[in-house]
């Protein structure tokens, strides 16, 4: 066990959303609790996210906040954080106004974020210790400074995402259908239409999925009218016969993206689940850059990248959107990743 640099028998984190965030705070939480197994984890998030932790090995109690229900959500959060145990230490991995009430209400006497530089809209007077200034990094880099901040070692990340037996079986049903061929599973959209890639080019790499390279091709995502919409174009324009599977599930939403040979997305969360969970991952970027945002320290050669301009050197630390750069990508470059997974990474799985 780690002598940690504000002592904690009670860490609470503070990571409410998205979807991709909540997966890159995992490796934290998992290393706070292999440091002292009786440490006790909080996680305080908001509902989308919140079914993606239940049942986590590394954390003891998720405490939702309502962040929509105004001074009513306040309330509530208030009481479900008092009727705990108490928390000695917070750790706000957010930099928005919402993550202000969960760090105060946490009633911990050291509270760890961001320095003033990384924060916005005067987030970082909530905490009273702050990490060291530095240059924006890729989110899941970013949530590892907490654990350097404490001193505690994080040598070989893990994420830990578990599935019961039933979502085991499930999982193994819904695949049975495919008859054994290889899986890519399409995330057709994000929850900003900006990072999008239009419908009917999507088509057209279902149709080289399943026609060129052998794929069943899967359509999944959430239950969005837009994200339903986007969906059935694609259906529509495709001869592949993609499945589909939208919903309103993220833990069937995670299994699906677990249990494919191949998924490719714009910039969304089911891009970092698929990265937990070893599925190589061919990411579109142009409206947000893939070296702050995109699979974490893997399947870099899949991305396809219209945000960094060419000679442009790398830069983690931008995160300023650049307009109209989706439509960029074409779909020959998303077909030579596909060509590159399936000989690089697939035929080694």
């Amino acid at each position: 066990m780690s002598e940690l640099r504000y002592p904690a028998r009670h860490v609470c984190i503070v990571l409410l959303t998205g979807l991709g965030d909540v997966v890159h705070g995992l490796p934290l939480v998992n290393a706070l609790k292999d440091d002292d197994p009786e440490r006790r984890i909080t996680w305080v998030v908001e509902p989308m996210p919140a079914p993606l932790l239940e049942g986590h090995p590394s954390i003891d109690r998720v405490v939702v906040y309502r962040k929509k229900d105004g001074l009513r959500g306040v309330a509530r959060l208030a009481r479900d954080l008092a009727a705990g145990e108490r928390i000695d230490l917070a750790l706000n991995l957010n930099v928005y106004t919402k993550s202000v009430w969960p760090t105060l209400l946490s009633r911990a006497r050291h509270r760890l974020g961001f320095d003033r530089g990384r924060s916005f809209e005067g987030v970082w007077l909530a905490s009273n210790h702050h990490l060291d200034p530095r240059p924006r990094a890729h989110t899941a880099d970013m949530f590892l400074e907490f654990a350097e901040h404490l001193g505690l070692a994080v040598p070989h990340p893990e994420w830990r995402i578990r599935f019961t037996d039933d979502e085991r079986r499930a999982q193994a049903e819904f695949f049975t259908r495919f008859e054994g061929r290889r899986v890519a599973t399409i995330i057709p959209a994000s929850a900003n239409a900006k990072k999008d890639w239009p419908a009917e080019r999507w088509a057209r790499v279902a149709d080289a999925l399943a026609h060129d390279f052998g794929f069943r091709v899967v359509l999944a995502g959430g239950p969005g009218q837009r994200e339903q919409r986007f969906a059935r174009d694609i259906v529509a324009a495709s001869s592949a016969k993609p499945h589909w599977a939208l919903g309103d599930s993220i833990r069937r939403l995670a299994w699906i993206v677990a249990g494919s040979s191949l998924v490719l997305a714009p910039d969304t969360g089911p891009v970092h689940i698929a990265r937990a969970f070893g599925v190589p991952v061919i990411g579109l970027y142009g409206h947000t850059n893939p070296w702050r945002v995109g699979p974490w320290r893997k399947y870099h050669d899949l991305w396809v990248d219209r945000y960094t301009e060419p000679g442009e050197a790398p830069d983690p630390s931008n995160f300023t959107p650049r307009l109209g750069r989706m439509e960029r990508i074409t779909v020959e470059d998303v077909v030579a990743k596909i060509a590159l997974a399936t000989e690089n990474h697939l035929r080694s799985a």
